[in-house]
C-alpha cells in the first residue's frame, strides 16, 4: 500500500506516479466520497496517457469511452446512479474488464460482486479545498 498527499497544483505530478506504481494492471476502481476529486484525477490520467477526447463523468450514461494518440482504448465507468448491480451486466462490464484496455471505475462499490480478482484501488480523501490524500494498493483476490 502507498499513500502520499498532493495539492491541485500538483496532481500532473501524482497522476504520474499513480500510473508508475499500478504498472501493468488495467482495472483502477477509484473511491472516495462526493467531491473527493475521482472525476478530476481522471481527467489528470487522462491527461498523462495523451487521449485528446473530453474527459467527464460518465454518470448518466455509465460508461464513457475515449481513445489516446496511440488508437488505445479507455473505459471510464460511473455507477453511481445505478440502482440494481445487475444493469451493469446490460452494457457489459465484463467484456470491458477483460478486454486488455484500461478500465477507470467510480463508485465500484455498486458492482463489487462482478470485479475482477485484480484490480488497483485508489482511494482519494479530502485533506482541505486545495490537497487530497491518495492511497494506492494493488487488490489480488484469487481465492
Amino acid at each position: 500500500m502507498i499513500q502520499f498527499s498532493y495539492g491541485k497544483d500538483a496532481i500532473s505530478k501524482a497522476a504520474k506516479k499513480v500510473i508508475e506504481i499500478a504498472g501493468s494492471e488495467k482495472v483502477w476502481v477509484f473511491k472516495g466520497e462526493m467531491g473527493a476529486g475521482k472525476t478530476t484525477f481522471i481527467k489528470a490520467l487522462a491527461e498523462q496517457f495523451h487521449i485528446q477526447d473530453q474527459i467527464s463523468s460518465p454518470t448518466f450514461g455509465i460508461v464513457n469511452e475515449y481513445q489516446n494518440d496511440k488508437g488505445e482504448e479507455f473505459y471510464h465507468f460511473d455507477f453511481y446512479r445505478l440502482d440494481d448491480p445487475t444493469e451493469a451486466l446490460d452494457i457489459g462490464i465484463e467484456e470491458y474488464f477483460y478486454s486488455q484496455n484500461y478500465c477507470w471505475l467510480e463508485w465500484a462499490e455498486k458492482v463489487a460482486d462482478f470485479l475482477p480478482d485484480q484490480y488497483i484501488l485508489i482511494k482519494l480523501e479530502i485533506l482541505s479545498d486545495s490537497e487530497r490524500k491518495l492511497t494506492l494498493q494493488h487488490v489480488n483476490d484469487v481465492s
